[in-house]
This record gives C-alpha cells, structure tokens and sequence, in this order.
C-alpha cells in the first residue's frame, strides 16, 4: 500500500525529523538515515503557520487517542493537502472523522 504512494507523498518536515531521530535511535547513522529516507523521493513539506493553528485545534479531539504533536502535524499536512494521511497507528482510524482527514491504516 505505501508503496503506490511513494511517488506521489508528502512528507512534513516534523515527521521527517521524528523518523530520522526513531532511525538513530535504532543505531542507524545520522547521514544514511537521511540517505535512506531520500531514496524514498518524497516530498518534503514545511510546517506552515496554518498548519501548526489546525494542529493545536485537534488537540483536544485526539487528546483521548493519545496522538502526539507530529502526529497531529501529519494530519494537519493531510487536511491542507486534502490527502489521505497513512499510518500503522490505528488509533488515528478512531479520530479521522473528528478531525475531518481520511487516515488508511497500514
């Protein structure tokens, strides 16, 4: 399923810092995570104000699923970009209408 999007998705600078930190973490040195994430081709995404405004504005509808700032971010990016957001956390699934972005869990 990710892979039909990977030419065509979009990545936020926030959730690309969080993988490159989760890829570290991990042991991965800090240049061949960003090399392994470029070969991805993904579009990378700043955080504009507008998003950073929508994100703070579900904190309180995803506040009980326990999604955290970059979460809120992808999905902020995803409503400005009226995408579908992709993620293996199902409790996104939970809080998609709420929020009114489409989540496709992997």
């Amino acid at each position: 399923m990710v892979r039909a999007h990977l030419r065509t998705g979009v990545v936020g600078a926030a959730n690309l810092a969080e993988v490159l930190a989760k890829l570290s973490d991990h042991g991965m040195p800090a240049h061949d995570a960003v090399r392994a994430v470029a070969i991805l081709g993904l579009e990378v995404a700043p955080m504009t104000d507008a998003q950073a405004r929508t994100s703070a504005r579900m904190r309180a509808l995803t506040r009980l699923a326990r999604l955290s700032l970059g979460d809120r971010a992808c999905l902020a990016l995803a409503s400005e970009l009226n995408a579908s957001a992709l993620t293996a956390d199902r409790d996104w699934a939970k809080v998609a209408k709420a929020v009114g972005v489409a989540v496709q869990v992997i």
